[in-house]
């Protein structure tokens, strides 16, 4: 069911510069609900959402591929959602990323770089009674639990 979702989806994309970050099917109070998260690359917009809930809802119907009732939810991933995707690591480039690391460590600092395998992020090291250095960390993807964009009010 996942896949068949995703692949409505994509169909129903406005172009290249757009892209999905997560499809979800729950059960919630009996019903299927189906969670669909999109993005773009300059961001997304309401009436995206609003199409693209449309075309994919139509053809669920069309083509019957939920029996019974259910709720289409289509949106833009928040602030606090983590980040899943290359794509979104290059979205989110020279911004300030909080990741928990496998090791169950934190690990804060401003996305430099974004590889195949790998992101690079400058970090601040503080020792006691010094001031802090700056170095520059590459994190493996396989390391990376979770990693959200740190909202900054400067």
């Amino acid at each position: 069911m996942k896949q068949a979702v995703l692949e409505l989806v994509e169909k129903y994309l406005p172009d290249e510069s757009h892209f999905v970050v997560d499809v979800k099917v729950e059960e919630k109070a009996g019903k299927t609900r189906l969670l669909i998260l999109i993005d773009a690359d300059q961001g997304i917009t309401i009436d995206t959402c609003a199409l693209v809930s449309r075309k994919v809802s139509e053809e669920l119907e069309t083509k019957d591929l939920i029996g019974e009732a259910y709720i289409l939810e289509v949106s833009s991933p928040g602030l606090d959602y983590p980040l899943t995707t290359v794509r979104q690591y290059l979205k989110n480039l020279n911004r300030e990323l909080k990741l928990t690391l496998a090791s169950g460590s934190d690990l804060q600092g401003k996305l430099l770089q974004v590889g195949e395998d790998s992101i690079k992020l400058l970090t601040k090291r503080k020792e006691k009674g010094k001031k802090a250095i700056e170095e520059e960390v590459e994190v493996p993807f396989a390391e990376i639990k979770k990693s959200i964009v740190q909202v900054s009010f400067k």
